[in-house]
């Protein structure tokens, strides 16, 4: 029996010491080692592609939205890059430093400031996302693999997600040529709230919020109204959809060589290999005429007020009435049956609220007017008597309002007149 066991033990340590040599002979290299040299090979991979990277980089708090960047790494640690985000940075160049370290798994670093950190930076007024947080995205990138002409990442903070794809001689030429079709930008100078995409006989209401890269489509059909939604980012010819249109034999999925027009008021473009036209519109083709009802009594049912940070836009100037230059203001609100009979329509500066009283009436075109009762609350400064006047004088249109639902807790106010006055609500 002892001489059994004995043998038995011989056995185990002879297996435990074949297993040791076959552990030694697949990892015949340090951990250290084997770390540095996967760095140098995304490195070499990172620096080796002679005309950069095209890159999306898509924000973790904004649900299919896509930033564009182009970059261009160098063995100094230096990278060349260009941004979608803004005018300036799609046509300038700008150096920043990264570096790739091994944090948990392999990382690229952008550790000076650039145009990637802007997605993420908490102050809020560099990007419009959120105080402290920005737009949820990232500047410090776990490195998931290497996929042919693809590197695919994930932020290591906010876990936004991010696509390099090598780039063209053309594409990268582009670039530094400032040759790239950003006129899709100047959607924003259109005078009027309301546009209308025209496609052979097509014709779609238009809704475009450049700051998410979000496009809107509505229209009306033999089925009744339709809406169409989708996410859009910027290539060399224009911008592509992230979910292609259809409406029956009509179909595309980008819209390419855009033109802006200043004194006509419209973009022209090909909408994939169809002609069209984007023009100013003072009436939607599809009106949701409960929307004002809804703005209100969301607020009246819950004793609450909306408010905007920014005041009027008017004929294609933000805070036309100058409300952000009032001492210590905080926003503009609309506080609805304030003292049991009449709206607050005021300011809050850092004193005391004050505006004017009004009377709304939901009319059944789908308007909203207001009755001002010539009443105010608070104590009208004498220096703001003008700009509280401006307001007055526009919330009295006869026209009066259309409501356009744009979140799900915020709208637009957009005048009947000639849709070239409009203000933002948010609760």
């Amino acid at each position: 029996m002892r001489k059994n066991l004995s043998l038995y033990f011989l056995l185990i340590i002879v297996a435990l010491a074949s297993c040791r040599k076959e552990y030694d002979d697949v990892f015949d290299e340090s951990p250290d080692t084997r770390i540095n040299e996967t760095l140098a090979a995304y490195n070499k991979t990172l620096i080796g592609a002679p005309n950069g990277w095209k890159a999306l980089v898509y924000p973790s708090a904004l649900e299919g939205t896509a930033f564009g960047f182009y970059f261009k790494f160098d063995s100094s640690n230096r990278v060349d890059m260009f941004s979608d985000f803004d005018s300036v940075s799609a046509v300038t160049v700008r150096t920043s430093s990264f570096r790739l370290k091994s944090l948990q798994q392999p990382c690229l670093l952008f550790d000076t400031y650039s145009y990637i950190h802007v997605l993420c930076d908490p102050d809020a007024s560099k990007n419009g996302g959120y105080y402290g947080k920005g737009l949820f995205s990232d500047f410090e990138f776990a490195i998931d693999g290497v996929y042919g002409d693809t590197i695919k990442l994930t932020g290591r903070l906010n876990g936004s997600k991010a696509i390099f794809v090598k780039a063209t001689s053309q594409e990268a030429q582009d670039y530094y040529d400032k040759k790239r079709n950003w006129e899709f930008n100047k959607f924003s100078r259109f005078l009027t709230y309301f546009k209308l995409l025209t496609v052979g006989s097509n014709k779609y209401d238009i809704y475009v919020d450049q700051l998410y890269r979000r496009i809107t489509l509505k229209w009306i059909s033999n089925n009744g109204e339709k809406e169409f939604r989708t996410n859009y980012y910027f290539d060399n010819n224009g911008i592509s959809f992230t979910t292609p249109f259809r409406d029956g034999a009509v179909s595309f999925a980008s819209f390419s060589d855009i033109k802006w027009d200043v004194s006509a008021q419209r973009l022209t473009m090909k909408a994939g290999e169809n002609s069209a036209v984007i023009t100013s519109s003072i009436k939607p083709q599809v009106l949701d005429k409960e929307a004002g009802k809804r703005w209100y009594n969301s607020a009246a049912a819950t004793e609450s007020y909306w408010a905007s940070l920014s005041g009027f836009h008017v004929d294609g100037v933000d805070d036309a009435y100058g409300v952000t230059n009032i001492a210590g203001f905080n926003f503009m609100f609309y506080y609805p049956v304030y003292d049991g009979e009449y709206d607050f329509a005021g300011i809050l500066p850092a004193e005391r609220p004050y505006g004017p009283a009004f009377t709304p009436v939901f009319n059944t075109n789908g308007t909203v007017t207001f009755d001002f009762s010539g009443l105010a609350f608070g104590q009208i400064p004498e220096n703001e008597s003008a700009t509280i006047g401006n307001i007055i004088t526009k919330y009295r249109e006869s026209e009066g309002f259309y409501f356009v639902q744009t979140g799900e807790s915020s709208y637009d106010m957009v005048n009947a007149k000639d849709a070239r006055t409009w203000i933002t609500w948010q609760q």
